[in-house]
Formats: structure tokens, C-alpha cells, sequence
């Protein structure tokens, strides 16, 4: 055989590459069938047979056995078939064993070219198999080397990229440091499988609390939904399928413990445990903690609400850089605006007197007008008739007369706004201005004897007025 102590390999290389024996030995096989046709012809009938314990190799040359000869390369005469099987028959097939040695330096070469390249396929497949099914699952690693701000890690059987985009922000590694991180991806590539580590997807942090939270990890309590600033802060809802668990509690661990492990793997990243609530303003209520909030006017059409805050809590339900207002739009999945109780008073005292410009219009119907969304007089006349009408139980025919009314009130503002514009313009024409001095007048002659002209002019408090 042209390959020695062939078994030794394939055993070493099943035990190194973490490969299985059968698909080496599939490989194997696949090569010695290339290149016994280089030799014997591309439509020769090969098998080969290979015996695990002893890993001896055995090839056969398949011909059907035939009166008249045709095709020489899959068939043989009856004369010489019964040399190998005096027992042959016309139409039988036969097994010509066929001894490798004589498939010359030219076609062994190549088998042996072949049997390194589809090892080579066969590891990168194996590569792919084995961690296509951690996609989704946290993996330990060692930091191996730098390539352009990526970090690639050995994985023990592959290695890993961790791109800068899934890098934490202030973190840095050398090499040799052990790092733990989130597999984001495997792809299958012509050049082996790449697998793809983050520590930035919300994700990780869900795998994180599976991995330190028994309650999480038996399915007691379950995490609803994740949301992060990697490295800043991040929220987390969660739920629990028995009531005498608290789910917010088994998260945070006894005195914090559970909770801690998992902001030191974040370095320091701050985490808000929300407790999921199927009435979605309760639970933007709890995504917006630790603000209090007043009240929550709910947009299911635009799945939008506006949360009122007392004004202490303002900033804090904002956060800051508006952080936590926009983790808890991330979590909760709904467009949030945050207003304070000063400025929803405002709001709806000008919508109030918006619409009780209408003569039809009083305080109770401005109420409901208010409640409904119809903020102002533009706002009812976007709105169809029939909306309307339903909202304040009015017939079509007093609606017709109130939204010919709002138009002529929005018309007689604009024409009066665009007077006290050209008011404004007139007046800033008719400001003074010096007279030209009459030519042939001395301009020295209205000018001080002190010289004072030649001085720049100056404000009060010594500045420059340019």
C-alpha cells in the first residue's frame, strides 16, 4: 500500500481533529477509487474495502464477464473470468483485486494529494458539525493572537474571531488571557467554518443568567427579553411559571450574589431585573423603573405611549444620555415618551383651549376630544367625519359644521399671523438712519477736539463691540 500503518492515521487524526473514523476512512477510500480510474480508466468499477482492526487496504476491479469483448475497460472474457472463478458465468460480476503498487508513482502521488485535501475538507465539515451546535451558547477560550482590532481565540479545535463590533467597550486582553463569550454565528466557508463571538449581544447576558440561575436554567423562570448598552447598562424582563418563586428575586441572588458574578463577567455593566407583565403598561411601567410613573396614555394604533412622570422623576426615567427610557422601548417593544406632570398640564390646557374654540365645543367635549387624541384644531381636521362623530356622539351634520368651523378659526390665525409678520418687517425698514454728510462738508466740524472719534466705541463692561 502506498499509505503505511494507514490505521495509525486515521486514528490520530480522528483523535486530534476530532473527526470521526468513518468519515476519514470514507475519505480514504475516495482517494484510492481516484486513483485506481487514473490507471485503470474514469469509468472503471472500483470498490475498496478497508478492515478496521487491521486497517488493511483491499482494492477489486468490478467486470462483468462477457463472450464478446466490447468495453475492456469494465468487462472481461469468459475465458479469463474463469481463470479468477471457475465457477463464473456470462453476466457475472467479478472482483479483479487489484495491488496498489501498480498504480505507478504518478497515480499514488495523486491519491495521496487527494487523501490530504479531503482530510483537510473533512476537518473543516467536522469543525463546522461540532460547533454549529453551540450557536447560541457561551464558550471558553484562550486569546491567541491580534488581526486588525479582531481577537482571535483558540477554541482547543478551532479558533474563534471576536470582531471589534463585539468587543466591550474599555476591555482589553493579551495574549494568553482567557476569555468567555457568546456564539454568535458559524459559518461554513470555503476555507473552513468561521465562528463568530460576541460579548455585546443581549443574548450573552440571557446565557449569562442560565448559567448562574438554577431557575432559569430548569425553565422555572423564564427571561423574557433583553436590552443592553454593552459595558453601560441593560435591562432584562423576566417571568416565573410558579408562584412561589419571584423571578426578580432568583435573579439577584441572595444578597446580590447571583447578579454580582454576572456584572463582574460585564465589567461593571449595570443591570435593571424588570418583572415581566402581560398588561403592557404595567410592564412599561416596571422597564422604566426605578422612575414612579403617574399615569400611561396608551397609542395602540402607533403601539406608542406617553408616560407621565412626576418632575422629580423626569431625569430619572429619561436617564442619562436617555439610556433607560431607551432600554425600556428596546424591551418592551413600544415607542415610549417621557413627559413630566408640568409639561402634560401645559399640553393639555392648550389642547383644551384649542378645542373649545369651537362653539360646540365645552369643557366636558374638550375633555374627550383630549382623552381621544385630538390635540389640536389641525389634529380634528386630519380626522375623518365618522371618528368624530363617534367620539362625541354628534351627528354627521354638526360635525360637517364643526370642521368647517376649526378651518375658518386655523385660516383667520394664519392671515393675522402673517400680518404681525409684515408688522415686524415694516418696522425693522423704518429704523433711523444717519444722513450722508452733504459733499463739500468738512467732517471734522461735528467731530469732538478731544479726538474721541478715532476711538472704538465700547460697551459698559470694557468689552469689544463689533
Amino acid at each position: 500500500m502506498f499509505i503505511t500503518d494507514i490505521k495509525r492515521v486515521i486514528d490520530q487524526v480522528s483523535r486530534e481533529k476530532g473527526i470521526d473514523a468513518e468519515v476519514l476512512v470514507t475519505t480514504l477510500k475516495e482517494a484510492i477509487i481516484s486513483a485506481a480510474r487514473k490507471k485503470l480508466g474514469p469509468r472503471a468499477d472500483i470498490e475498496v474495502h478497508y478492515d478496521e482492526k487491521t486497517g488493511e487496504v483491499e482494492v477489486f476491479h468490478f467486470k462483468e464477464v462477457v463472450e464478446v469483448l466490447e468495453n475492456p475497460e469494465n468487462e472481461l472474457l469468459i475465458e479469463e473470468g474463469l481463470n479468477y472463478d471457475p465457477e463464473c458465468e456470462i453476466g457475472d460480476s467479478l472482483g479483479i483485486r487489484i495491488d496498489t503498487e501498480d498504480f505507478g508513482r504518478i497515480a499514488a502521488q495523486s491519491a495521496k494529494q487527494v487523501i490530504i485535501q479531503k482530510m483537510r475538507e473533512a476537518e473543516r465539515n467536522a469543525v463546522y458539525e461540532n460547533y454549529i451546535h453551540k450557536k447560541g451558547k457561551i464558550i471558553n477560550g484562550i486569546v491567541q493572537r491580534f488581526d486588525r482590532g479582531s481577537i482571535i481565540v483558540n477554541l482547543g479545535q478551532a479558533e474563534a474571531v471576536l470582531r471589534p463590533k463585539d468587543q466591550m467597550p474599555r476591555e482589553n486582553y493579551k495574549r494568553g488571557d482567557r476569555i468567555r463569550a457568546f456564539v454568535l454565528d458559524v459559518l461554513e466557508e470555503s476555507k473552513g467554518a468561521q465562528i463568530i463571538l460576541s460579548r455585546t449581544h443581549p443574548d450573552f447576558l440571557i446565557e449569562l443568567f442560565k448559567t448562574e440561575v438554577p431557575e432559569v436554567s430548569e425553565g422555572i423562570v423564564t427571561i423574557r427579553g433583553a436590552a443592553r448598552v454593552p459595558g453601560i447598562r441593560s435591562k432584562i424582563s423576566v417571568s416565573s411559571s410558579d408562584s412561589d418563586v419571584d423571578p426578580v428575586g432568583a435573579c439577584v441572588g441572595m444578597k446580590g450574589n447571583r447578579v454580582q458574578n454576572i456584572v463582574q463577567e460585564l465589567r461593571g455593566e449595570k443591570i435593571d431585573i424588570v418583572q415581566w407583565n402581560p398588561d403592557v403598561a404595567r410592564f412599561v411601567c416596571n422597564a422604566l423603573s426605578p422612575a414612579e410613573i403617574s399615569r400611561v396614555i396608551i397609542d395602540e394604533d402607533n403601539q406608542s405611549m406617553e408616560v407621565i412622570v412626576n418632575d422629580e422623576y423626569l431625569s430619572i426615567a429619561i436617564g442619562k444620555g436617555g439610556q433607560n427610557v431607551s432600554l425600556a422601548c428596546e424591551l418592551t417593544g413600544w415607542h415610549l415618551e417621557v413627559t413630566s406632570e408640568e409639561e402634560y398640564s401645559r399640553e393639555v390646557k392648550q389642547g383644551y383651549d384649542a378645542m373649545m374654540k369651537l362653539s360646540a365645543v365645552g369643557l366636558p367635549m374638550a375633555e374627550v376630544l383630549f382623552k381621544s387624541g385630538y390635540t389640536s384644531l389641525e389634529d380634528i381636521l386630519e380626522a375623518r367625519e365618522e371618528d368624530i362623530s363617534s367620539v362625541t356622539e354628534l351627528p354627521i351634520e354638526k360635525v360637517q359644521e364643526m370642521l368647517a368651523e376649526a378651518k375658518e378659526i386655523l385660516e383667520q390665525e394664519a392671515y393675522e399671523d402673517d400680518l404681525d409678520d409684515q408688522e415686524e418687517a415694516l418696522d425693522g425698514d423704518e429704523m433711523p438712519r444717519e444722513a450722508p454728510a452733504a459733499e463739500g462738508d468738512e467732517a471734522s466740524d461735528d467731530l469732538p477736539d478731544d479726538g474721541a472719534a478715532n476711538e472704538e466705541p465700547s460697551s459698559d463692561d470694557g468689552e469689544e463691540i463689533s
